[in-house]
């Protein structure tokens, strides 16, 4: 039995798998007079942001999916399945109109569970290249909504035929950011440019090592704005044009807004929230073991269209760094020239574009009941 009109929403695991779909429901809000809710693993990083945009949050078991062989596989096999059957439980109980998942492992057994109920399923994929969840939930999902045109040669035909390129959905509160209180917020002055560091939700050890070793030769150029992740110890500098702190929750708009350069990882969130923001980019992407490469991916189009600089594998050291950072230092043409060459790829409506075919197909389906 239905608890009323709902449209659910599934994916987690990190911010990039959730923040896209937050700005969907972003653009429902005030439209659908239903339920709208979170069906996720129970990780803080997407409880947290979920429950902080007042979105109902459900938990579901979820285990890890991997390519290689590993001993590990079976218990979240278990996992796997127990999330299935709570998936079902839950859909039976909800009965959304339609399920849009994010990605991320725990997209899995809730888009198995809605396409065993016959609940539609759309799915959505962020990086160049499609993870492993959205590959298994692609064989059920009514429509696949891509990111970048290029995704569209790593489907398979049957996939292909209900694929749709919008962009990626980036929160409004990224374009609205304010420099001048992103740079009060920081304590920093406007005589220097900044540079904002980002590595991830959870933080990113190799970025921080490299930031550390540039910092010496950046002073009195350039203020830094490190997001370090949790846990670990900010840099200390020899002078004031440095802050650290562990992550950015309702501050990341003004800081962005504040920084006239972005370094990070690639992933999804920082290539699509930085480029709507007009930001040029130095890109470490995650490569080697525990990345299927989908970092250098995104990075190396980045890079291609003039948005960015990729420091791949082993390009990403302290002199690279520092040599990709310097004449965008001094540049202030530079700087805007590459700004542009992001916005260029960001298709700023996609969230609305996205909101408006959820509704529809939601719409549809809640008539039909």
């Amino acid at each position: 039995m239905s608890d009323g009109r709902c449209i659910a929403f599934t994916g987690g695991g990190s911010g990039g798998h959730v923040y896209p779909g937050l700005a969907v429901i972003e653009r429902l809000r005030g439209r659908w007079d239903g339920r709208i809710v979170w069906i996720g693993s129970g990780k803080e990083v997407e409880r947290a942001a979920v429950e902080a945009a007042g979105i109902e949050f459900f938990r579901v078991p979820s285990g890890k999916l991997r390519r290689s062989l590993s001993a590990r596989n079976l218990a979240d096999a278990f996992k796997v399945a127990a999330g299935f059957f709570a998936s079902l439980s839950l859909l039976r109980r909800l009965r959304p109109a339609l399920l849009f998942s994010k990605g991320g492992y725990v997209s899995v057994p809730p888009c198995l569970a809605a396409a065993a109920l016959g609940i539609p399923v759309f799915t959505h994929e962020s990086d160049v290249s499609p993870g492993l969840a959205t590959r298994i939930n692609l064989r059920r999902a009514e429509r696949a909504i891509l990111s970048w045109e290029a995704t569209l040669g790593w489907l398979p035909p049957a996939a292909r035929a209900k694929a749709v390129v919008m962009g990626n959905p980036v929160r409004a509160a990224i374009s609205a950011g304010d420099a001048s209180r992103g740079r009060a917020w920081l304590g920093f002055d406007d005589r220097l440019p900044v540079i904002l560091v980002l590595g991830g939700s959870q933080g990113a050890r190799q970025v921080n090592e490299l930031v550390s070793a540039v910092l010496p030769s950046l002073a009195g150029k350039a203020r830094v704005a490190h997001q370090t992740g949790a846990g670990a110890e900010p840099c200390r500098p020899a002078d004031g044009g440095y802050r650290g702190f562990p992550f950015l929750h309702a501050e990341l708009p003004d800081v962005i807004a504040a920084a006239d350069i972005v370094v990070g990882r690639a992933g999804a969130g920082t290539v699509w929230e930085s480029a709507a923001a007009m930001k040029p980019m130095v890109l470490i992407p995650l490569s080697g073991q525990g990345s299927r490469g989908d970092q250098v991916e995104n990075a190396a189009l980045l890079a291609s269209a003039g948005g960015a600089v990729s420091l791949a594998g082993e390009n990403a050291t302290p002199a690279a760094l520092l040599a990709a950072l310097e004449p965008l230092i001094a540049s202030a043409e530079r700087r805007e020239a590459m700004a542009r060459a992001a916005a260029g790829l960001a298709r700023p409506g996609a969230a609305q574009a996205i909101a408006d075919l959820v509704m529809e197909r939601a719409s549809l389906t809640d008539g039909g009941n």
